[in-house]
């Protein structure tokens, strides 16, 4: 049984707040919560929240499995690079933004998030990662196969670049909140 992590109290979120020089930029596998996780991170520090492949999308007119399905995946890793690198420069240290599980594996991608954001590393167990991709059909990596085998694999491939994120947060099967608490908690030490 994991012990509940509470919410900091509002003078640690304000210090957090205003110790942010940088926006927060959320990596790790599809079906983590990133998405989930990065809208209630943003409101609780009063934060602008991106998901970029929402981003992504708006800018290429186009759903990301269209992208994948018409250009391929270089090209989608392409747009995805340029996209990350616009919202990082015009964001500022005003947001919270969630990637694509690829984003942070591709070098140039990751370097730019080093670089000009806070990567946290929002992990997940396996079992976890299958329950919450089995929510949404529209994964152009998952199609044509064993989810369970796809991600468990993925995930091993992944995570020595994910690593490379300075904070490492565990996101349960329980509320999204308590992975929040976490990142405060993570973020609050390392800033």
């Amino acid at each position: 049984m994991t012990i509940a992590t509470p919410l900091p109290d509002d003078a640690t979120i304000r210090s957090i707040r205003g110790r942010l020089t940088r926006p927060i930029v959320l990596v790790g596998m599809m079906g983590v919560g990133k998405s989930t996780v990065g809208r209630k991170l943003a409101g609780t520090l009063g934060l602008h929240f991106v998901d970029a492949d929402d981003e992504i999308a708006e800018a290429a007119n186009m759903s990301i499995p269209e992208i994948f399905d018409q250009f391929g995946e270089p090209y989608f890793r392409d747009g995805e690079r340029r996209v990350i690198a616009r919202l990082l420069e015009d964001e500022g240290n005003d947001c919270v933004i969630a990637t694509g599980g690829g984003a942070f594996v591709q070098d140039d991608t990751r370097g730019i998030i080093l670089e000009k954001g806070v990567a946290v590393w929002l992990d997940s167990d396996i079992d976890t990662l299958v329950e919450r991709v089995g929510r949404n059909n529209k994964r152009p990596l998952l199609r044509g196969g064993n989810a369970r085998e796809i991600i468990t694999r993925m995930k091993a491939e992944r995570e020595p670049a994910y690593a490379k994120a300075p904070i490492h947060v565990t996101s349960s099967a329980g509320p999204h909140l308590q992975a929040v608490a976490r990142i405060l908690e993570e973020l609050d030490q390392w800033l």
